[in-house]
């Protein structure tokens, strides 16, 4: 059974409430998972979320799923992507100073991928894995980091075509699961065992 920690790290607004769970077995890198739009019900708890989680546990990965801000018991109020930024730059940082220098694997679904599109500029990271990134949203720049994009072909809230075109501009691997929703309902384990793969 993985070890579970329910921890308050110091962000630039307040305390950020995230779980830190760990592999069994000495870890061999460190995860960072990024939970979907906050004024849209996302947070750590999103089933998606959840299961990148499961995935990194399984890669021997730590997996660390931070609230964003005004989530749960984060301090602050939404911030378009920009403070959530800095907040996981800040639990990074935490992380690290804890785990010492064990390689990042960044993970996010939907708004989540965004902010860590974000996050890969700053972190020194092995890989960014961005599920339904919410790319019609917000502006997406080129992967600053090794990336794969997975979509679900019939994507309700962010149209595959749009996910398709941002892979192929900036030549990433797209991964598509066919008559996939955004919320990849029915599809969870083979979207783990889609992860596992790329983190092993």
């Amino acid at each position: 059974m993985a070890a579970k920690h329910r921890l308050r790290i110091k962000g630039p607004v307040g305390a950020i409430e995230t779980v830190i769970e760990e592999p069994q077995g000495e870890p061999r890198g460190l995860a960072l998972v990024a939970h979907p739009h906050p004024l849209k019900g996302g947070t750590l708890d999103n089933k998606v979320t959840w299961t990148l989680a499961r995935a990194a546990l399984n890669c021997g990965l730590v997996a660390v799923r931070p609230n964003f801000r005004g989530v749960g018991e984060s301090a602050g109020s939404f911030d378009h992507g920009l403070g959530e930024t800095e907040d996981l730059l800040a639990v990074a940082r935490a992380v690290s100073a804890h785990y010492g220098d064990l390689p990042w694997t960044l993970l996010g679904f939907s708004f989540g991928a965004y902010v860590q599109h974000r996050v890969a500029r700053r972190l020194a990271a092995r890989q960014l894995i961005m599920v339904g990134p919410a790319v019609s949203m917000y502006p997406f720049d080129p992967a600053d980091v090794p990336a794969t994009v997975i979509h679900g072909e019939q994507d309700e809230v962010i149209p595959f075509p749009a996910a398709k075109a941002y892979a192929e501009a900036h030549h990433l691997p797209l991964i598509v699961f066919e008559g996939g929703g955004h919320f990849f309902h029915g599809r969870l384990k083979e979207l783990q065992a889609r992860v596992e793969a790329l983190c092993q």
